[in-house]
């Protein structure tokens, strides 16, 4: 059951707004320990060898080549077609082939001057590759032609969110709530902001949302054991972590910060066991390497995970 309007202690804001209206005044704090924050930059059993979101577009194909191909000659079919550059750009942008996305977003919006979801798409690649302003301008544009399209608000959310914004983002994300409540990156990310912030019932709220409308994504999960990690609730954190690491098998940040909540709650077994998943992901990951020694792990040695 989602909490309206919890205070965390004596000296909290009374509501969430007001929460961010100060907290924009200062700088987003860390949000836990700075042991668990090391740990965090980051089946069965498991043996160290001593030898990994942004909102998610929607799009009608994946980033495979054989639908590439076919968007190409859809694009040579129709050359003035905007929508065929977008679908094109868009599967462009999933596969990681950003300059080729951008050009087809280019050529969308300059055969159509009003096509929105092009210019949130473009906003899109320009945040990704660390391009603020030009994504901020892009979702502003997007938003101005169509003041109700929730990806555009989540995006422009993210950029502000990036940029220290916090209530500029808080905002945005309540609008793509508003707009699409079953939109899980929105809750997702203004849980982040709550969790800057240190308000961290708030933060879980949104975070289990999240989870309640997407699947097997591992981010929402890590996020939320952080955050439960924060309240001192390791029993709660840890069982966020076994759900994470069983969505992402291969998720580094999953396994090393398991492993720490699982050595705060004293199972040193488990924990040598998720730091050396970890170290067979990364053996140079050096939140691992420092969590490993300090339970005790030898390189050889089978640990159980689970």
């Amino acid at each position: 059951m989602r909490r309206t309007g919890q205070r965390l202690n004596m000296t909290e804001p009374t509501s969430r707004t007001d929460a961010f209206r100060s907290a924009s005044m200062r700088p987003a704090g860390r949000i836990v320990a700075c042991a668990l924050l090391a740990a965090a930059a980051l089946g069965g059993c498991q043996t160290v060898t001593g030898s990994k979101p942004t909102e998610a577009e929607e799009a009608q194909f994946s980033a495979s080549t054989t639908n590439i191909a076919s968007l190409t000659a859809v694009v040579q079919r129709n050359p003035n077609d905007p929508q065929a550059y977008n679908m094109r750009g868009t599967v462009y942008g999933q596969a990681g082939r950003n300059q080729e996305a951008l050009a087809d977003f280019n050529k969308a919006v300059s055969l159509d001057a009003n096509y929105v979801q092009a210019y949130a798409n473009r906003g899109l690649i320009h945040r990704q590759t660390g391009k603020l302003d030009l994504a901020l301008a892009d979702y502003n544009k997007a938003l101005s032609l169509d003041q109700n399209y929730a990806i555009a608000y989540l995006g422009r959310g993210i950029v502000h969110r990036l940029r220290n914004a916090t209530l500029e983002a808080f905002n945005d994300f309540n609008k793509a709530i508003a707009i699409r409540p079953d939109n899980g990156q929105a809750y997702y990310n203004r849980g982040l902001l709550y969790q800057s912030q240190k308000q961290h019932r708030y933060a879980i709220d949104d975070f289990s949302t999240a989870l309640g409308l997407t699947q097997n994504e591992a981010e929402p999960y890590i996020a939320r054991g952080l955050s439960y990690m924060a309240i001192n609730d390791f029993k709660a954190a840890a069982g966020d972590l076994d759900d994470a690491v069983s969505a992402e098998p291969q998720n580094l940040r999953a396994w090393t910060t398991r492993a720490f909540a699982y050595e705060r709650l004293g199972d040193k077994e488990k924990a040598a066991g998720s730091y050396a998943r970890a170290l067979n992901i990364n053996k140079d990951h050096e939140p691992a390497k420092q969590g490993f020694a300090r339970v005790g792990g030898k390189l050889g040695q089978t640990y159980q995970t689970f």
